[in-house]
């Protein structure tokens, strides 16, 4: 997550993050559709208008860390050294993603969600938003001269791998199978070089 700099953003930051975590607590302990909004405020302490401040959704209180995510995958390309290729830069970002997300206390978050429909679907909505958002940050950059179509494929790609990966019973090592797969068609894409 990313830390923030001044007392403001951290008091901020701080309230975001107990209210994630009252609503995290409550669904967990009884599950997602019998608590409500108000609920997750009071356990807060905080008015339903400032839980709103931080969170557009109740699915959202769920999937506190989504922007972050979001960032971090269009970091990749962006924060990238001159000289690093496109995929190796994704892969490490999105096995620092799945690391996070299989890691120990992980599970019964991710059983909420797949006994959820409303929260699988809001997660579906979330993986294509993060593709597109990826999507255009390859597309930006001049040096990798794609067109929107690869450069949607590969995001796809690459968010996908998340969700593979995650799910697998070595995910380092779907994650790697999976890459090369995409480093494969990255390459089918990229124009000819001529001498």
């Amino acid at each position: 997550m990313t830390v923030p700099t001044g007392r403001r953003e951290r008091k901020k930051a701080a309230t975001r993050q107990k209210i994630a975590d009252a609503a995290l607590r409550l669904f967990l302990e009884h599950g997602y559709d019998a608590v409500g909004i108000r609920d997750v405020a009071a356990e807060a302490d905080v008015a339903v208008t400032t839980l709103f401040s931080h969170f557009a959704s109740k699915e959202a209180l769920v999937f506190e860390q989504d922007q972050d995510f979001e960032l971090r995958l269009a970091r990749a390309v962006t924060d990238r050294g001159p000289d690093e290729p496109l995929i190796p830069a994704l892969r490490r970002e999105v096995l620092a993603l799945v690391r996070h997300c299989t890691a120990d206390g992980a599970a019964p978050i991710r059983r909420l969600v797949d006994g959820t429909p409303a929260l699988r679907e809001y997660e579906e909505s979330m993986r294509l938003r993060h593709a597109e958002s990826l999507a255009t940050a390859i597309a930006a950059d001049p040096g990798l001269a794609q067109s929107t179509t690869a450069c949607r494929t590969i995001a796809r790609f690459a968010v996908d791998a998340y969700s593979l990966a995650r799910e697998a019973p070595d995910p380092e090592a779907a994650l790697d199978e999976i890459f090369r797969m995409v480093e494969a068609a990255w390459e089918v894409t990229r124009p000819p070089r001529h001498p």
